[in-house]
């Protein structure tokens, strides 16, 4: 035991002299960083083309990445989902002036059928995370000086809903540190899990390690069976080029099957497909997409969209060809993606996208990300109390009539 001890100990003292030494790098930023130190604004999304080199530039400093609020995603998404939305923008107060915070939001002045303001994060369907962009080395101040903001300016409601924040994440802590500092009321609703993919050390043999034997064996009778039919070729691409070609393979297979039927596929809507393709080729320009297919004999019968950003990615989409099913083309090229995201030391996680309870992913993928919707009053003002109650309410509305509905299908 003494000599696992000393074996240890190095390391540990290690640990510490780097931690102390992140911390007070923390604390020499936060001092440069005064609260009252910032420049702090609310632009429309639409007025902020001027400024993409700067956002870019803090989407990759960010504490927590979000490729959904990054400029190639989120000036493609205002033009479709972007009616009444804005950011508080935070700048530093030196010059030249530096972008230290993002956060994007819709000024709302009815909720639950009443007037009641509020500021709500933007998210839509196809941006499932509101974590804001803040600077990774001065979050807490940039975070203080966000809330300041908002409870200053008359002009902005004094409730605030953050949707979809990782609630285990680095920036909800931040927030939270603030908050009780000011003693701001919040109140988290929504809490849920979806499925996540964060190997850690141990990247080699995932779906091993995570499936069961029967569903392994699964997979790969699968795979034999397609295999009978003709030649099956996997295929990922970063290469621009290769992305804006092959972006159209998922857009024909999407169409094609249940979400074309429903009118909910990315082309089912000149709007949406033009956002679609806008954001995919601005974000492969640099290097942040990838588009996976699974091949039978040259053709496409399954595509996934993952978007890349710092260590982070998101597994955005994927479509199969339904006449296909019964080989299940879709997990086919979710276990094979599943391998090589988790070989790839590059990425310390992949969100899933999906919702909780997800029949591919959850199998298959280990780990979880909890998500939460944080509701703050900024303002002794608000009617915070008021505002609990009626979200509860809404929710519960919303799940009862969810579970009508399952109980009608069943019946069918």
């Amino acid at each position: 035991m003494a000599r696992s001890g000393s074996h240890h100990a190095p390391r540990i003292a290690l640990e510490r002299t780097v931690s102390a030494i992140a911390s007070a790098r923390r604390a020499v930023v936060a001092d440069r960083y005064a609260i009252n130190a910032f420049a702090v604004e609310w632009r429309w999304l639409s007025e902020l083309i001027p400024i993409a080199d700067d956002w870019r530039d803090l989407a990759a400093r960010a504490l927590e990445p979000n490729v959904f609020y990054e400029p190639g995603f989120a000036l493609a998404a205002a033009a479709v989902f972007g009616d009444g939305a804005g950011a508080v923008l935070v700048w530093s107060g030196t010059q030249p002036r530096k972008l230290l915070g993002f956060f994007p939001a819709r000024i709302s002045q009815r909720r639950y059928g009443l007037k009641l303001p509020l500021l709500l994060g933007w998210t839509h369907p196809y941006g499932p995370l509101g974590t804001p962009l803040v600077e990774r080395d001065a979050a807490e101040p940039v975070i203080g000086a966000w809330l300041a903001h908002l409870a200053e300016n008359p002009a902005l409601p004094g409730l605030v809903l953050l949707p979809l924040i990782a609630e285990d994440g680095p920036v909800a802590a931040a927030l939270g540190r603030n908050l009780r500092r000011a003693q701001m009321p919040w109140a988290d609703f929504g809490r849920h899990r979806r499925a996540l993919l964060e190997p850690g050390d141990d990247r080699a043999h995932y779906l091993e390690q995570t499936l069961t034997v029967h569903r392994y064996r699964e997979f790969q009778r699968s795979g034999r069976r397609l295999a009978d039919l003709g030649a099956l070729l996997f295929t990922a691409s970063r290469e621009p080029v290769a992305v804006l070609a092959e972006i159209e393979d998922f857009l024909m297979l999407e169409a094609s099957g249940w979400k074309g039927k429903a009118g909910s596929a990315a082309a089912s809507s000149d709007d949406r497909r033009g956002f679609f393709k806008t954001a995919v080729a601005a974000l492969a320009a640099e290097g942040k997409v990838q588009i996976d297919r699974l091949l039978l004999d040259g053709k496409s019968i399954a595509a996934a969209v993952t978007l890349l950003s710092g260590a982070g990615a998101w597994y955005w989409k994927i479509a199969y060809d339904e006449k296909f099913a019964r080989y299940a083309p879709g997990m086919l090229l979710t276990a094979a993606l599943t391998e090589q995201l988790a070989e790839d030391e590059a990425i310390a996680r992949t969100d899933s996208c999906a919702a909780p309870g997800n029949a591919t992913l959850d199998p298959i993928w280990g780990e979880r990300l909890s998500l939460c919707d944080r509701l703050i009053a900024v303002r002794p003002t608000a009617r915070f109390g008021f505002a609990c109650r009626l979200e509860r309410a809404r929710r519960a509305a919303i799940s009862a009539a969810k579970g009508l509905r399952a109980r009608l299908r069943a019946q069918r």
